[in-house]
């Protein structure tokens, strides 16, 4: 399998669209949001990005569930595998494309995930409870790599249940994932040119109607609370949507909060690399054909 990783705004879908066209192979998306149905501006699905020369490029683990629903890194092992096995099964060369870190690593490292049940008892037990003892109590248990986990109380409590789960099911936990070999390929730039890229695509998707998006999610039956679990775009516009904050706020606070996102995204990565993953970084700024030819020549 040939990956393409990289933070957010820096072409991975153009470039793997283009990697694909010409082995003739198809893309497994690796974004924990794009797996959501009518979240797309929000999300960045630029699917004009799957033509390339009139053709279209086969995706997959994209718009597969119903937003609202809260999917797992365990559901993406398993839709992961199904994909991988019946692409691979026509002897075709998978391109793994995204963003996610926590998506990439849990699939080439072999992961083994297990679903975890909801723990009423510990709910219950740690309702009153307020968010920054229970930050606390997570830290104990985990080293914290993922700020999500942190980011709202419903996501703090499933991190709490998760951990509890694994540390009293060692058995399940220590099964195999199959072992993928993949050459992994990100795309950087300089830090300030992707905070000017960051900053330019979000007028753009602002134009082309992300907050008509999120009215017509809300319009739909989605929850203001749903949509802000999703966090970046759906948080700050669900706020602007709701009358919590002005266009101003949306704006330049969301704006902040994806640079803040884009830097974890690469803080991840570098994690990877120490874990003895080999990224092969290669300069944003060189044309789609460009890059391409580098990926090609290589694998």
């Amino acid at each position: 399998m040939i990956t393409i990783l990289g933070p957010t705004a820096t072409g991975k879908t153009t470039l793997a669209a283009n990697i694909a066209y010409h082995l003739n192979s198809e893309i497994i998306s690796a974004d924990s949001r794009q797996v959501y149905k009518g979240m797309d501006l929000g999300t960045g699905k630029d699917y004009s990005d799957y033509i390339v020369n009139g053709k279209k490029i086969p995706y997959h683990l994209i718009d597969i569930v119903d937003p609202g629903y809260e999917y797992s890194v365990y559901e993406y092992q398993k839709d992961f595998m199904e994909v991988y096995n019946e692409i691979t099964s026509r002897e075709i060369v998978p391109v793994l494309c995204g963003g996610t870190g926590m998506y990439i690593e849990a699939v080439l490292k072999g992961y083994k995930l297990i679903k975890v049940p909801e723990n009423k008892n510990l709910r219950k037990k740690i309702e009153k409870e307020n968010d920054e003892y229970l930050i606390k109590i997570l830290k104990e248990k985990k080293e914290l790599h993922n700020v999500s986990d942190i980011s709202d109380r419903k996501r703090l409590i499933r991190a709490l249940e998760i951990r509890e789960y694994y540390d009293s099911h060692h058995e399940e936990v220590k099964e195999d994932f199959p072992k993928i070999k993949s050459k992994i390929f990100g795309i950087k730039f300089e830090r300030q040119q992707l905070k000017e890229r960051i900053t330019k695509r979000l007028k753009v998707r602002l134009d082309e109607g992300m907050i008509d998006e999120v009215k017509n999610l809300l319009n739909s039956g989605i929850t203001p609370d749903q949509l802000k679990f999703y966090g970046l775009e759906y948080k700050f516009l669900t706020q602007y949507v709701t009358g919590e904050i002005d266009f101003q706020e949306l704006f330049s606070g969301l704006n902040i909060a994806i640079h803040q996102f884009s830097k974890r995204q690469m803080t991840w990565f570098r994690r990877m690399e120490k874990k003895g993953f080999e990224i092969n970084w290669i300069d944003g700024n060189l044309n789609t054909e460009e890059k391409a030819k580098i990926i090609l020549s290589s694998v």
